[in-house]
């Protein structure tokens, strides 16, 4: 198991998460969905190793993550703001954080133009952050995390400041990314449809305090899918209505689903909406395989209207 998340809480005066409980296999990409103030950037800094859980243990690649030693650890991390030092150029950026890995010049130079070729940035290595567009910088950003050979790269709503067609430009690239090196993502998002297009697994949390995590969603859409197909799929509006309905209502009232069916918070359900009935949940694989029946893949679909909710839940 590449990342393991074991009954992690985090108290500041009140209980912030409680209990949350997960695990990602190598490559998976996970994206974690939840209400303002339900403790997501909390979860997030507490798997990167920023600071430290009150309760529960994290492990990467079978060792725990301990906040105090997280220069040890190869953890890429890409924030809602690009966070470049103005004052240096692109290269510079990106190579400075292979510093405190012992990197010399040449191999920081060298490890930097690669990356920012890989995110589409080659030829601009000699820039300046001001000379870039925000979604340019956010590529530098992306590039940067990635600059370490991660172990795993978190990703804190990256592309919440960006137009929608640069955010779609830049999910495309994430995509391409993480599918061609087999990346690990665990991923923060307030969009569904972002959730919907890059997750392997979307994790559903309760309104704070004392968040909880109530859901794990698998993703039935096939693991290798382009962004023009997506809504088109027989499955798609089943999942997105699925956890729209979570946020909007289940969200709210889910202390109340908690006492009525015992729940668990270390044994959180995962379901997979659009499955077949009786057809278990399983991860999504790698390969390029729709696991969808022929009979469903050939059924009309019909579009939806963009914003609306069509059907109640999956």
């Amino acid at each position: 198991m590449k990342l393991e998340v074991d009954g992690v809480g985090k108290d500041y005066l009140i209980p912030v998460i409680d209990s949350v409980s997960f695990a990602a296999e190598a490559g998976d990409f996970v994206c974690l969905l939840g209400p303002n103030g339900c403790g997501k950037t909390t979860l997030l800094r507490i798997v990167g190793g920023i600071e430290p859980a009150t309760r529960g243990r994290v492990v990467l690649d079978g060792r725990p993550v301990v906040a105090e030693q997280r220069q040890s650890r190869k953890v890429g991390i890409v924030f809602q703001e690009d966070r470049l030092l103005p004052w240096m150029t692109l290269r510079d950026n990106v190579g400075l954080v292979l510093t405190p890995l012992g990197a010399g010049i040449t191999e920081r130079a060298a490890t930097a133009d690669r990356y920012l070729k890989l995110v589409g940035l080659g030829g601009f290595e000699g820039y300046f952050p001001r000379q870039l567009s925000g979604g340019m910088r956010q590529r530098v950003n992306l590039a940067r995390a990635l600059a370490i050979d991660t172990e795993i790269l978190l990703m804190d709503e990256p592309f919440s400041a960006l137009d929608a067609l640069t955010r779609g430009t830049l999910q495309d690239e994430v995509r391409r990314i993480c599918t061609e090196t087999g990346q690990t993502v665990f991923m923060i998002t307030h969009d569904v449809d972002e959730a919907i297009y890059l997750a392997d697994r979307v994790l559903l949390m309760t309104n704070g305090p004392n968040a909880v995590l109530a859901e794990i969603v698998e993703n039935p859409l096939p693991k290798r899918r382009r962004r023009e197909d997506v809504h088109r799929h027989p499955l798609y509006y089943g999942v997105r209505n699925h956890i729209i309905d979570f946020l909007v209502t289940r969200s709210k009232n889910f202390a109340g689903e908690m006492r009525d069916k015992n729940f668990d918070r270390r044994a959180v359900p995962v379901v997979r909406p659009g499955a077949p009935p009786g057809e278990p949940a399983r991860p999504a694989s790698s390969d390029t395989t729709d696991p969808t029946p022929a009979s469903a893949a050939e059924a009309p679909v019909t579009p939806a209207r963009p914003g609306l909710i069509q059907g109640g839940r999956a």
